[in-house]
């Protein structure tokens, strides 16, 4: 006879509340761990994308304005501005034929004698500046030269320089190129001018948050404007723009002749004509340039502390969330030559 032990079935038991709460508690600290590894790379990248962005627009400023200043002193086939007939400075009546529109100071344009200048913590050209007010105490700073390649055709409403070699250079209008010159051993350049000043506004300005720029006066031509300057933006995010000029003070013939003794501000008595204190061979070799650039928006959790001391400036910390750089640059002009 065959007998059956009876087992009995076994409960299926979930998880007790300890258990859940203490999974629930592991579950809860990854998550936070995770948000937090998650909100620190974003902030992280934050300030990395920030400090890039200002690292990039330094190394653009830079190489705007670079080329522009090595070409100064450059005028085709003639090196000398006082070989150049039609030239005028702002004591002189407009030229015939040479109005330049929206100018920013009488023959401001074609003041050819003054091939590098500027003015030192502030804003002295007539015409307005964009939106109506400069930056008060940054520097302005003047090219004038003329483009690297010659010209074809020229065309009309654009302001021109032809040269040769052992003949003196004339300022035209375009498009017809003055009478005695060969076109074998002469060349037709564009006039360029450009002038750089900082204004406290620039076109990416939002309601409360106004952002500074770098911008140009320049020269353009063609069409119905004619002959005429233009106000354009080189960087929003600059700040402030200093400049100061290296200068030779040797006499013409001197041994040390062609080396830079000082640095001197825009409008220094020793290269401004009529001061007493004027050297007549003085001779400027190079340019050095300072931008602080501000970032474009403010940074949460950040405070800039820096006290900015530069060229003539010193800047008390700004203790705002904007974070800034500031970059510097030596250029000098390869197309300097000293007067005899």
């Amino acid at each position: 006879m065959r007998t059956k032990t009876y087992t009995p079935r076994r409960r299926l038991a979930g998880l007790t509340l300890v258990e859940l709460m203490v999974a629930l508690s592991i579950g809860a600290f990854l998550v936070i761990g995770a948000i937090t590894v998650f909100m620190q790379s974003r902030t992280t990248f934050r300030v990395s994308e920030s400090i890039s962005r200002l690292q990039e627009n330094a190394r653009y400023v830079l190489d705007s304005l670079e080329p522009d200043l090595r070409m100064a002193h450059y005028w085709g086939l003639t090196s000398r501005t006082i070989k150049i007939q039609g030239r005028a400075t702002p004591l002189d009546p407009i030229p015939a034929g040479l109005a330049v529109a929206n100018d920013c100071g009488q023959n401001w344009a074609i003041n050819l004698a003054e091939e590098i200048g500027g003015t030192n913590n502030g804003y002295a050209w007539a015409c307005p500046a964009f939106n109506g007010a400069p930056q008060p105490t940054a520097d302005t700073l003047v090219i004038r030269r003329v483009s690297e390649d010659p010209i074809i055709l020229p065309q009309a409403g654009i302001l021109y320089i032809q040269s040769a070699r052992f003949q003196d250079g004339q300022l035209f209008p375009g498009p017809a190129v003055p009478p005695g010159y060969v076109a074998a051993t002469s060349q037709t350049h564009q006039l360029i001018v450009n002038g750089y000043y900082v204004s406290p506004n620039s076109t990416l300005d939002t309601p409360g948050n106004p952002i500074p720029s770098l911008r140009m006066k320049t020269l353009i031509g063609g069409g119905a404007g004619g002959p005429r300057i233009v106000d354009q933006e080189v960087l929003p995010g600059v700040e402030d723009f200093q400049v100061q000029f290296g200068i030779d003070t040797d006499p013409v013939g001197a041994v040390n002749r062609g080396s830079i003794d000082r640095y001197v501000n825009p409008g220094d008595p020793i290269i401004t004509p009529g001061d007493p204190a004027f050297l007549p061979d003085a001779q400027l070799l190079a340019v050095r340039l300072w931008f602080r650039i501000r970032a474009e928006r403010p940074e949460n959790g950040f405070t800039d502390t820096t006290n900015y001391v530069y060229a003539d400036q010193n800047v008390a910390a700004p203790n705002d969330q904007f974070r800034r750089t500031i970059v510097s640059r030596t250029i000098y002009i390869r197309n300097a030559i000293a007067p005899t």
